[in-house]
Order: structure tokens, then C-alpha cells, then sequence
């Protein structure tokens, strides 16, 4: 049996058009695969990405938190110093009040000289009462 050119070329042309409709078929069927594929494969991005995002928060929340307690310690170490060093002073002035009050203990002459010399270049007057004592503040009322 022979066939002719018509036919063959019937053949091609409906093989051919077999193919290409199976080619499309095809396509549109991968297609959908496809965007089921990249939306699933967008997501697991997305999800990487928030985690990564929230991870960094993370570290970034601890390390304002060790900095902050850092600084607290830091001011709490400074007020203690601050303080030892006001109790230091205290005692200095302490001691030096007590040697200072025990040195003018009985010398009466010596606290007189010490506000004779306070009262350099300031006018004193004195004005007499009954009870002998001087009126300090005459012009007040």
C-alpha cells in the first residue's frame, strides 16, 4: 500500500498538531506545578527571612541589656567610691575638729586674737547696757 503525498502530509500536519496540543497540555499542567513550586519555595524565603529578622532582635535586645546593666553597675561601683570617699573626708574633718577643739581648750586669749583679726577693717561699736553686754544689731528692729 502506498500512500501518497497528500496523505503524508495530512499525517505531518495532524501529528504534528497532536504535538503542539500535547506540548501545550503539558505546559499549562507543569504551569500550575510551577506556581504551586515557587509559591511554596517564596514562602520558605519569607519564613527564613522573619526568622533571621527575629533572631536579630534577639541579639540586639540582649546586648542593650548587658550594656544597660553594665551602666548600672558602673554608676552603682562610682555612688559606693563617691561614698567611701565622703566617709573618708567626714572622718578627716572629724578628727581634725576634735584636735582643733582640744587645742583651744582653756586659751581663751587665743580665740580672742583669732576674732580680733576677723574684725580687721570692720568698724565695732560697742554700746554699754545694763547687763554690761554689748547690742550687736542696734539697727535691726
Amino acid at each position: 500500500m502506498r500512500i501518497s503525498s497528500y496523505m503524508k502530509e495530512t499525517i505531518i500536519g495532524v501529528l504534528s498538531f497532536i504535538v503542539v496540543v500535547l506540548f501545550l497540555f503539558g505546559l499549562s499542567f507543569c504551569y500550575q506545578y510551577y506556581k504551586v513550586f515557587s509559591a511554596t519555595q517564596s514562602g520558605k524565603a519569607e519564613y527564613a527571612q522573619a526568622d533571621q529578622n527575629r533572631q536579630i532582635t534577639i541579639v540586639e535586645a540582649q546586648a542593650a541589656n548587658e550594656a544597660a546593666t553594665s551602666r548600672a553597675l558602673a554608676t552603682i561601683k562610682i555612688a559606693e567610691a563617691e561614698a567611701q570617699a565622703e566617709i573618708a573626708r567626714a572622718k578627716g574633718v572629724a578628727e581634725a575638729n576634735r584636735i582643733i577643739g582640744e587645742g583651744l581648750k582653756g586659751n581663751e586669749d587665743y580665740l580672742r586674737y583669732l576674732w580680733i583679726q576677723s574684725t580687721k577693717g570692720q568698724q565695732v561699736i560697742y554700746i554699754p547696757t545694763e547687763a554690761g553686754l554689748p547690742i550687736l544689731e542696734a539697727g535691726k528692729r
